[in-house]
Order: structure tokens, then C-alpha cells, then sequence
């Protein structure tokens, strides 16, 4: 039998410019590229054999048959997009959750606890995805991103972002370098180790703590919070760092925290997804554990 009808991909890139209006909206709900948009609609119209949009500087507007096009095929599209979902997500079916995580928060603070998901959660398996810096959210292979948000951090409008855990900093060091240490300002006499990413820390705290920082001088840096850890952790000074990264080291001992003040930097880890991923049932279940993880507030096992 031939095959006429058009490819899954040019009907949904078609559906979509009709219900958003502008090729580049359509992208961002799809989550792929407006040059891909255009194409797919490109070959749509070439198979029906007519135009199916007016195009203008403010956009794109359905006409009459693909008005008539839309009705007839929306609400079977719909409903394979439903079948498929309900499918997937069959009690009979193992959902793969798909992850890609900022490298030190997922080594540090999620990998301890992914056991606890899976023994509760068998039917969901967890594949970790490498990590991309400048990440554009257009991969088709991540289900869910936990990601650093910068104060000028855009998400695009196709992502869904939750705030996760890590906003506030804190000074860490070894006990002995604790005992030092009897007020703030008494850093300034301490090797301020730092991340290269984010020089500023140590200025923000110190001024939150009402400490003169023209005498401010940073110690070596790192570009890998990892790194920063396990050199506060040998001694070699006083780092300022999220909690969360170190929940290992503040129970061993090896790591304390010589002044009680946090402070919140704007930044901090968001639970990211593709607002088109919301409420599939993996994605839904892996979200409502990570929040219960983060307002637990307890350390998990080590």
C-alpha cells in the first residue's frame, strides 16, 4: 500500500505554527530549531500541494485549507500522542528517566541517593547523560536537566524550571582551622580559597557579615567545585560553598562550619524539563521525590 500521509514530524511542526502563530514559537514548544520548523512545513505543503500560511513580518497566519487540514487531523494526532503516553507509561513497561546533571551536585549530593529512588521507584530506570556548560535545551536525549541558574540565566520558553537546592554559601574548613577563628573578620587572616567561576563569593558573604573587605585578598581558586572541596578538606584554607556539596565531610568531621550565617548568592540548582514533558508519569515521579529529598533536609546515607 502507498503510504500518503505526511511524516509525524511535519504534522506536529504543521499543528504547531497553527496553534502558536510564529514558526519561532513553534520551535521553542517543540524544542528544536526554527530553520527545522520551516522545513518540515516546507515539505507539508509540498505534499498537499498548495501554500497552507500567509507569511509576514509579524508572523504566520493558517489559511482556509489549512484551517480544514488542522480539523482533520488534530484530533487524531492527539489521540496517537495519548496511546503512545499511556503505553509508555504502562505498569508492564520499565519509563528509562533520562538525566543530566550539574557534574559536582550529582556526584555529591544526588549519586548517594539514586538507591533510595530505585528501590522505591522500580519501574523507572535512571541513565545519567553527559553534562554540556552553556546548555541550549534542544537535546532529545534528556528527559530532565538539573542545572545552575545564573542571575542572567534566560530559560527559553519551551523549559520549565523549578528551583531545586544550593542558593545560600557558607565559609567551610577543617576543625583546626575553625579553633582560628573567632569572628568573621578573623577570614582575612585565612587563605580565602575560591571558584574561578564565581569570584565574588567571598566578597558577598564578607560584606553580609559586616566585615571591612578592602583587605579582601583571595587564595588559590579552582574551576571545579570538586576541587575546592577536597582542598578546604586537606587544609589548605577556607572555602565558602553550598552545604549540599559537602554533606559528606560535615558529618565525618573532616569539614565544619565556623559561623552560623548563610547567604543566598540569586544563583542555586533548578529542576529543568520541557513544558511538553509535564506530567509524564516518569518525569512527574522523579520530580516529587527530588522534592521531598530537598525538604527533607537530612543527609543521606554514607
Amino acid at each position: 500500500m502507498k503510504i500518503r500521509a505526511a511524516s509525524l514530524v511535519e504534522l506536529h511542526a504543521f499543528l504547531s505554527v497553527c496553534t502558536t502563530g510564529t514558526m519561532r514559537q513553534a520551535a521553542e514548544q517543540l524544542c528544536v530549531t526554527q530553520a527545522a520548523v520551516s522545513r518540515a512545513v516546507g515539505r507539508l505543503e509540498r505534499r498537499v500541494g498548495c501554500t497552507l500560511f500567509e507569511r509576514s513580518a509579524q508572523g504566520v497566519t493558517p489559511n482556509a485549507a489549512a484551517r480544514a487540514l488542522q480539523a482533520r487531523i488534530e484530533p487524531s494526532l492527539l489521540e496517537l500522542e495519548r496511546a503512545f503516553g499511556e503505553f509508555a507509561e504502562s505498569p508492564t513497561q520499565r519509563s528509562t528517566l533520562r538525566l543530566s546533571v550539574v557534574p559536582t551536585l550529582g556526584t555529591r549530593w544526588l549519586m548517594p541517593r539514586l538507591g533510595a529512588f530505585q528501590a522505591a521507584h522500580p519501574g523507572i530506570r535512571v541513565e545519567l547523560r553527559q553534562f554540556h556548560h552553556n546548555e541550549d535545551f534542544l537535546r532529545d536525549d534528556v528527559d530532565v536537566w538539573i542545572y545552575l541558574k545564573r542571575p542572567t540565566t534566560r530559560w527559553p520558553r519551551g523549559i520549565s524550571a523549578r528551583y531545586l537546592i544550593g542558593r545560600e554559601i557558607t565559609p567551610v574548613c577543617t576543625p583546626a582551622i575553625a579553633a582560628r577563628l573567632k569572628r568573621p573578620g578573623d577570614l582575612l587572616n585565612e587563605a580565602l580559597l575560591h571558584h574561578t567561576n564565581f569570584p565574588d563569593n567571598w566578597r558577598l558573604w564578607l560584606s553580609t557579615a559586616k566585615v571591612d573587605t578592602t583587605r579582601l585578598r583571595l587564595g588559590d581558586g579552582f574551576d571545579l567545585a570538586n576541587n575546592l572541596i577536597v582542598a578546604a578538606t586537606s587544609g589548605m584554607g577556607v572555602a565558602v560553598l553550598q552545604p549540599c556539596l559537602i554533606e559528606h565531610e560535615l558529618a565525618s568531621g573532616e569539614l565544619v562550619l565556623p559561623f552560623e550565617l548563610s547567604v543566598s548568592t540569586g544563583r542555586g540548582y533548578f529542576f529543568c524539563t520541557r513544558k511538553a514533558a509535564d506530567g509524564k508519569k516518569a518525569v512527574e515521579v522523579f520530580r516529587r521525590w527530588i522534592g521531598s529529598m530537598v525538604q527533607a533536609g537530612g543527609r543521606a546515607r554514607t
